[in-house]
């Protein structure tokens, strides 16, 4: 699985599998957040099938849906949210990795 490390407390990557779970908790990891849709693209695991891999993984999952290229306010101030609630490092994923990558951007200028 290749995914692009942002800072010491975030990377994003592409969808993942939930046989993903055990490489992102051994890097380390403490959080994974979802920014894709359900039903996305056909055959995509969904959220909760991700989210149940994660809990019995111990790290905390959120999921965030953005709709590709209409990334609203509101998608920024729930992950400004998470981002303060939950324990990073975390590792975030959508589509390709540039959903993950503009919103937690534009999360971090909110909060500046």
């Amino acid at each position: 699985m290749d995914y692009r490390q942002i800072n010491d407390d975030y990377a994003v990557t592409g969808q993942i599998a939930t046989s993903d779970i055990d490489q992102i908790r051994a890097a380390g990891y403490r959080s994974i957040i979802c920014n894709r849709p359900d039903d996305e693209q056909p055959g995509q695991p969904s959220a909760a099938e991700i989210a149940a891999a994660a809990a019995a993984a111990d790290i905390v999952f959120r999921h965030i849906p953005v709709i590709s290229g209409q990334m609203t306010e509101a998608d920024v101030m729930a992950m400004a949210e998470a981002l303060d609630e939950i324990p990073g490092p975390v590792f975030a994923y959508c589509r390709s990795g540039a959903r993950s990558t503009n919103i937690y951007q534009a999360a971090q200028q909110l909060k500046a």
